[in-house]
């Protein structure tokens, strides 16, 4: 298969994807409130090497630069998220007049530039005074985000047309409400349930408050997802794949469609019914423009007698034996073209866009270039992998890769780098990655 870009169609969106908290910095100056993560990150032994996020790529004062940069890279769509506290310090209430005037002139440089916005609501820097009333355990969370969302569209919708109303929700309601290894670091199945169940209307409700102040502009929401496949062909592995899969790829996109929770498999998920009110079941479905999938990588899955709930178990990519990233994450390009075709399998999808993808390796600088050889080959076999699936009739727009700028890793901290762009962290110099040049080359 030759890989070319215009094999993707003229109309394909090529752009990268960064998110506030992880590169901003800034966290507390400017009237900005306190989130989640500035709070976890002051937690001892949460974080690789007690790293934080309290300056990142100081993106909030280095933005004109890393725009032209971009530019420079022939990039011309930027997915970003906006800091919630950033605008509402305590989450409701009073707004910020210097959040809304950073966003502005982010936005109006990019424009300025030919770079187009694609504005993320919520990637997981849920304000600190929010989560005091409880968070995404508290069902009035629904209407503080819409208020916040609302306030965002308003601002910013007559120049901003594309939206994304949440970041992975599976994700942070797992890792910071039921395993508790991200902000706020709660642990519990009933946690996990409620939070879930708040997301996805929330998610709905985002998406319902954007298109009846802007009709006019796109939106959509980002779900991750991996491709999950049994250890064995044993009967007992067969099943905790299932699980695994309703869990990793099915839980939040199944209700978004109208088709519900998908609890059959899973018993313990049969307690989400506790938090359903009279007409959520409709209030959760909504007709979105498009679904941003996020993957990275392959899941086997074995059974496991004693994993409370599930009775599965990842096998670690580390036992498989398997080539891998800095993260661990089993390099199988394969996995995207198996999620696209799963995804477009569903009856009333709308279009498909991979809003994240990329890999991070152990990247070095020599003679100020970092030469990143590992990561252009996984672009170029993943991109394979999606242009396979599109002349299979998959309706995919477009492909963004996680990350513009090596950044703060959530709970891997600085460690592993995903950037095109390296990020010297004592100076904030930038360094484009051999990658980098790549993909500007690429989709010139």
């Amino acid at each position: 298969m030759l890989l070319t870009k215009e094999a993707f169609g003229e109309d394909f969106i090529w752009g990268v994807s960064t998110a506030a908290y992880q590169i901003e910095g800034a966290h507390n100056i400017h009237g900005k409130g306190l989130s989640i993560w500035d709070v976890f990150v002051q937690k001892r032994n949460k974080i690789f090497q007690n790293h934080n996020g309290d300056i990142a790529c100081d993106f909030y004062n280095r933005y004109t630069e890393d725009l032209y940069l971009m530019y420079r890279l022939n990039i011309r769509n930027y997915r970003f998220s906006i800091s919630w506290s950033r605008i509402l310090p305590d989450g409701t209430g009073e707004i910020n007049p210097s959040g809304i005037d950073f966003y502005n002139r982010l936005i109006d440089l990019s424009l300025e530039l030919g770079i187009t916005p694609w504005v993320t609501l919520y990637h997981w820097d849920l304000p600190h005074t929010l989560d005091k009333k409880g968070g995404w355990l508290n069902r009035d969370i629904k209407e503080w985000f819409g208020h916040y969302v609302a306030i965002c569209v308003t601002h910013f919708g007559d120049r901003v047309k594309n939206w994304m109303v949440l970041n992975e929700p599976t994700v942070f309601c797992a890792t910071g409400y039921f395993f508790g290894v991200h902000a706020p670091g709660k642990k519990g199945i009933d946690y996990f349930l409620a939070a879930t169940h708040h997301a996805a209307l929330a998610q709905a409700h985002g998406a319902r408050i954007i298109k009846s102040i802007q009709n006019d502009n796109t939106v959509g929401t980002t779900f991750s997802c991996s491709y999950v496949e049994p250890f064995t062909t044993r009967e007992k592995d067969i099943v905790a794949a299932k699980k695994a899969d309703v869990l990793l790829n099915r839980l939040l996109i199944e209700p978004l469609l109208g088709m519900g929770y998908p609890t059959s498999e899973i018993k313990i998920l049969k307690r989400i019914e506790k938090y359903i009110k009279q007409n959520d079941e409709k209030d959760l479905k909504f007709d979105m423009d498009f679904i941003g999938i996020q993957n990275y990588t392959r899941e086997i899955i074995r059974h496991a007698t004693f994993v409370p709930y599930l009775q599965a178990k990842i096998v670690s990519a580390k036992d498989r034996k398997v080539t891998t990233t800095a993260m661990n994450w089993e390099v199988y390009p394969e996995a995207m073209y198996q999620m696209l075709k799963k995804f477009s399998a569903y009856q009333n999808i709308p279009p498909l866009t991979i809003t994240e993808n990329g890999a991070a390796f152990p990247d070095r600088v020599e003679n100020n270039m970092v030469d990143d050889p590992k990561r252009i080959q996984y672009l170029q076999d993943t991109l394979e992998q999606v242009l396979r699936a599109k002349q299979e009739g998959v309706n995919v727009k477009g492909y963004f890769v996680w990350t513009f700028l090596d950044n703060f890793e959530w709970a891997e901290g600085y460690q592993p780098r995903f950037g095109l762009v390296y990020v010297n962290f004592q100076n904030q110099q930038r360094i484009v990655k051999s990658s980098g040049n790549w993909y500007a080359n690429f989709i010139k």
